[in-house]
This record gives structure tokens, sequence and C-alpha cells, in this order.
């Protein structure tokens, strides 16, 4: 059963939807949308290693402004009735960031520049104390931390290493307090990403140095900053790291505070969270539907039994073909399919896999010659999107511009199609037979199940023995030494950052390099990459990562998730993006839909 909405059709629906965008909205008093998501919120600081989950970001977005955000064409889009931003310096490399004038937090106290330096220190990772290690601190099975740090140790466990280290200077606060200028050691390409408004210093103040005042809790904060006084930072630090996880709603209504234009109001755990137009946000952005419930229902058929029966009005579940069967059966309802960010890949392990066969380059080369890509794509995704098409770069987002003339030229075409005698003549040149392949995935998905079979079985035609490396514990296993040879996962990029490159491919990443890729040309054009200002010199540097991971065999895409979205035909505005927070990028333009 397939859901035959097409992209084009669903960009006729998102064009309709982006004209709404930027137009002056009304709350609708007395109404209520409901939408129904997987995972249960934990924490209103997704910046945390904690925090750090797309539950938690998706409530923060709805709840607090940026400078900018995505929308569903993958566009950056700058929001200035928050703030603007601007590079006032090439050399050295500066960029000015200042609050527009009136805009407050939902408690009625400013946002100012006491807020852009808080994350400043939480997220350069500047004013930690050097050396220290926070392992021991932490619970190994919720990531927690279950004991607070020596007297004196500052640890903010921030969102360090995308480039915001790089700004090792205390930044200045300018402009009667509403802006602060950031200057970086050296130029960042992806600067535009790297920096926005985070929790209110005058909240962590208050809780962290025990001053009930806002504008006197902001200038302790700064001072300490500034005079970089570690004693009250540990502090300021300790609660900015854990004082805003909570599985309920908190009694302390501080903690909810937020500068978008919803607040969370009501939080009942493992069941729902409730937001509310924030009568504090005059931005752009003003919501339509007064309250947005949050379901938590974890499983997908019961997200669409909800819906079914009227519980929910929005629901994006993992499409499956029992997915497919059902939502075609609900009247009065608008299914949207497309393309998810996130997308399968088949990663090889350079080093210190299991049998060390993937060390030979002509034995990587030999095995993806016989991964049936277009034979995973035609009986995995197709029957759920039936426009699906391989992703065929590793670099590039499809439809991202770059992405054809990348493909084009990249070598991934000399993977496009299964080829056993091009691999047995390989592996006969690397005087190789019958090689082992331990693959690891997870054994509870039944698409990587279905995936690994596929691979399995072409793979034996050529002389390959693949074998099953799976676990419930997968992703603790990924770069483990000797657990495997190649691994069967999804990557959920959160924005179009020129520098993930570098997270996957350079050689000292411990983010995303988990298979012990190492190229020096390639470590050559990330640094060339992360200096270059130039947009079109962006992109070629990128084509050349593309081709030379391809040519390294380092792995293949395989396909983008699909994705499925159903609304109740009495709300309007839905129109799903690629990237995070998906569903919910666009909710001030969700509005109910006139009757009578």
């Amino acid at each position: 059963m397939k859901l035959k909405r097409s992209i084009a059709a669903l960009a006729a629906v998102i064009a309709g939807v982006l004209v709404l965008s930027g137009c002056t909205n009304t709350v609708v008093h007395g109404t209520e949308v409901t939408v129904a998501t997987s995972q249960p919120f934990t924490s209103y600081n997704p910046k945390t290693s904690f925090g750090n989950a797309s539950a938690n970001s998706t409530i923060v977005y709805a709840t607090n402004s940026q400078f900018n955000y995505y929308d569903n064409t993958s566009k950056l889009q700058k929001d200035e009735s928050f703030g603007s931003y601007q590079v006032v310096s090439r050399a050295p490399f500066r960029v000015k960031y200042t609050i527009k004038a009136g805009v407050k937090w939902s408690d009625g106290t400013p946002v100012d520049a006491s807020d852009l330096l808080l994350a400043w220190a939480a997220n350069s990772g500047v004013l930690n104390t050097a050396g220290f290690d926070n392992s021991d601190y932490l619970d190994a099975q919720t990531g927690e931390y279950t004991r607070a740090f020596p007297p004196g140790v500052v640890h903010f466990d921030g969102f360090s290493g995308n480039g915001l280290q790089l700004v090792t200077k205390t930044p200045v606060i300018g402009d009667g307090g509403r802006s602060l200028t950031l200057s970086y050691d050296k130029f960042f390409v992806d600067w535009q990403l790297v920096f926005g408004v985070g929790l209110p210093a005058h909240v962590v103040a208050k809780h962290a140095l025990g001053i009930d005042s806002p504008q006197k809790a902001k200038d302790a904060m700064v001072a300490a900053i500034q005079k970089n006084d570690t004693a009250k930072l540990a502090k300021i630090a300790r609660f900015w790291d854990t004082g805003f996880n909570f599985a309920s709603m908190p009694k302390d209504k501080d903690l909810v505070v937020g500068s978008g234009p919803y607040t969370i109001t009501d939080f009942v755990a493992d069941d729902h969270l409730t937001l509310t137009a924030n009568p504090e946000y005059t931005g752009d952005h003003r919501p339509q539907f007064e309250r947005v419930v949050m379901r938590f229902i974890t499983d997908p058929l019961a997200a669409v039994e909800a819906f079914r029966k009227g519980d929910v009005d929005v629901i994006a579940p993992q499409p499956s073909a029992d997915i497919a069967k059902e939502l075609v059966k609900i009247k009065n309802a608008t299914v949207l399919s497309g393309a998810d960010g996130s997308y399968e890949h088949l990663d090889l392990q350079f080093d210190h896999s299991r049998s060390g066969a993937f060390n030979d380059p002509l034995v990587r080369r030999a095995f993806l010659k016989t991964v049936s890509r277009q034979q995973i794509l035609d009986q995995l995704i197709v029957p759920l999107q039936e426009d699906a098409q391989l992703r065929s770069s590793q670099v590039f987002l499809p439809g991202a511009s770059g992405y054809a003339s990348s493909v084009a030229s990249n070598g991934s075409k000399d993977y496009a199609t299964v080829d056993i005698p091009g691999a047995k003549a390989l592996l006969a040149k690397a005087g190789v037979a019958n090689p082992e392949v331990c693959v690891l995935f997870d054994p509870s998905n039944p698409r990587r199940v279905a995936e690994f079979t596929l691979i399995q079985k072409s793979a034996a035609k050529a002389g390959f023995s693949v074998t099953d490396c799976s676990s419930t514990d997968w992703r603790q296993l990924l770069g483990a030494d000797g657990a495997y040879d190649a691994s069967l996962y999804a990557l959920r990029p959160t924005s179009l950052a020129v520098t993930a490159v570098a997270a996957s491919f350079r050689s000292d990443s411990t983010i995303n390099n988990l298979n012990f890729y190492s190229n020096p040309q390639v470590d050559a054009l990330i640094d060339r990459l992360d200096s270059t200002y130039d947009e079109a010199e962006q992109a070629n540097l990128l084509k050349k990562i593309d081709a030379m991971v391809w040519a390294d065999a380092h792995g293949v895409p395989l396909y983008q998730f699909p994705s499925v979205t159903a609304v109740d035909n009495r709300v309007k505005g839905v129109a799903p993006s690629p990237l995070p927070p998906n569903l919910l990028w666009n909710i001030w333009d969700w509005a109910p839909v006139e009757t009578g």
C-alpha cells in the first residue's frame, strides 16, 4: 500500500504555507491542537549531553526564539523580530549579535546581552576547568550527573566543538546591554549556525547564586564571567548543567521561562505536555492555536489509532507498510509523504575491525560492488514513498544546492548497480578468498534486518561470508575495537553545516568518524573548508571531499528516510521540514480551519 502524495504535490502545499510566514497572526482563543510524539520530554536544556534529544529540542524550539531557523525547503531564515547579527570585521573575524528592543522572556524580564554571554560561556568550553574528566560523575544508564563536581571545578556541559570554541576571548557587551560581539581566533565557515540565546541568565543566576532580583542576578552573572570568578562560575555551571532536567511539570515556574511564541503550562509524566500561547511574545511568529498538546505515544500504530479516533490531530509516525495501510483508510484527513533529513548508510571499518578484511581498499571496493542498493530501495522504501531515490552523495543532502553536480562526478556511479564479476576480480587482485564481514545493526528494527539479509545474499555471490553482529546495544558498540566489520544505521543531520563533513570524515574526529577513516588529503580539504568565506569555493571543496570519500570506499549511503504526516482536515498550515524540528518548524502558522 503506497502513500501516493508525491514530492511535487507536497511542494505545492508547502508553497502555500510559506506565503503565510511573516504575516501577522492572531491567537484564536479557546483553540487547541493535539500532536502525537514518540518520545517524552526530559530536559529544557537540549545543549547538555543528557538533554541533547530531538524530543527536547523540539519543545524548546516552540518556546524560545532564535536569530535564525530552517524552513521546510532547508533554507536558513532570519527572525529579525527577535534580533539580528552581522559580520563587523573580516580580519580578525568578528560577529555582532543584537537583541531587538522590547523582546522579553515570558516572565516579563528583558532578553539582553547577559543571556548571550551565558550562551557563550556554556557552549564554548573556554571557561571550563582544563583537564577535568566528568565521566566519573555520570550515571552510565541515564547520562545524568549523580553528584557534584569537586569545589572550584567549572564544567559547562554545553555543545562545545561546533565552532564556538574558537571564540576564546570574552565577548564584548554593547548597545546599552543589548548586543554581544564575538571575536573568532580564526574565520569559521559555519559561524551563522553556532550561536544563539539559550537559557535565561537571570533564572540561572537566581538559582545558582541566590539572587532574586532579575537585574542584579544578570549583573552578577556577567561579572562572574568577565572576571572568570571560578567559585561563582562553578555554581552557575552546575545549575546550567542539571537544573532544567524534569520529567513532569516543575513546581518552580522559573524553569519553563521562554522567549518564544509558546510556554510550557502543563506536563504530565509519560502522558502529555501542553504549550500555551505566550502573552509576552511580540515577534513575527505569533501563534494562532492558543494551546498545543503534545501526546506521548511510542507505538506508531497506536498513534494512527489515536488519530483515527480523533484523540490527536497531527501525527508523524515512522512509515511502514502497516502504517500506510491504516492511514489510507482514514477519512477527513490529509496525508503528506516525503523525505526526512535522516539517511540510512553502510559504513566499513578501515581499522580495528573484527576480521581486518577492510584494511585493504581492494576488498572494501569489492564488497561495495555487491551491495544491492537499488533492491533495498525498491523493496523496503518505494512501497512507502513511490518516488524515492537512492542517496548518492556522502556530503550533500538530496535536493540541496550542489547535490546533483556532485553526484555526476563523485564516482558513486561505480556502485549504483550490483557488479558481482567486478567484485570477484577485485578480490582476486587482492589475493583474498572468502573474506568474512560481520555487520553491526539493530536486530529489533525490521527494516535493518531486511537490509542485512539482502546484503548478505548478494555478497555471497562474490565469495563474501557475511555474518550477523547485530546487537540491541549497537549504539554503544559503534567504534568499539574488534566488534564488527561494517555497520548499518542512520545519521540525522540537524543542519546543513558545511563543517559537518569534519565530524564524519576528519581523521581525528570522534563524533561520527566511528570507522577509523583517515585520508590526509581529505583532512587538508576540511581545513581549507573551515576557513573559506566564498560559498562557490565551499561547494567546490565539498565536491572534492565527496569524490575522495567515494574513491576510498568509505561505505555507501542508501536512502533518505521516508516521512509521513497525517493532519486532520480541521487543521491547516502544517508543512513538515526534513531538518529538525521537522513537524513544528512553523508551529505559528498552524491554524484552525473555520467552519460554518
